[in-house]
């Protein structure tokens, strides 16, 4: 999942994460995320993997920047920063939810205490 947060316009500071591509950045309201500042295209910008790597391709006739370049198909990593029109995005990893394991590691050691007490009295049972 990649998260993006809006460093500059009038959403600066807004995050949204991405949990599936492709995702789709505009003006548009079928946009998985709408920007409506100036210079944003409807359908400005797709984030989708390329062989295992995040990329970015825009809109026939829109512009984008990553890092100040042009948006030439580059792979994109952690902390880059795109511009669409008024818009600032910095692309970064989102943080992960850790599963609770509790209830699991409860039923294994009750497994455990049973088969050792199962054990326990087998040995018991065979000796007298």
């Amino acid at each position: 999942m990649i998260q993006l947060k809006i460093l500059s316009g009038k959403m600066a500071g807004t995050e949204v994460v991405a949990r599936r591509l492709p995702f789709r950045v505009g003006r548009s309201a079928a946009a998985d995320f709408r920007i409506e500042d100036a210079g944003v295209w409807d359908e400005h910008l797709t984030f989708s993997l390329s062989d295992g790597r995040l990329g970015a391709a825009v809109e026939a006739g829109a512009l984008a920047t990553v890092n100040g370049e042009t948006l030439a198909g580059a792979p994109l990593r952690n902390g880059d920063v795109i511009q669409i029109g008024a818009a600032q995005i910095a692309i970064g990893l989102a943080p992960t939810r850790q599963r609770s394991f509790r209830g699991r590691e409860a039923l294994v050691w009750i497994g455990l205490a049973l088969l050792s007490l199962s054990q326990v009295g087998l040995i018991y049972w065979l000796l007298n």
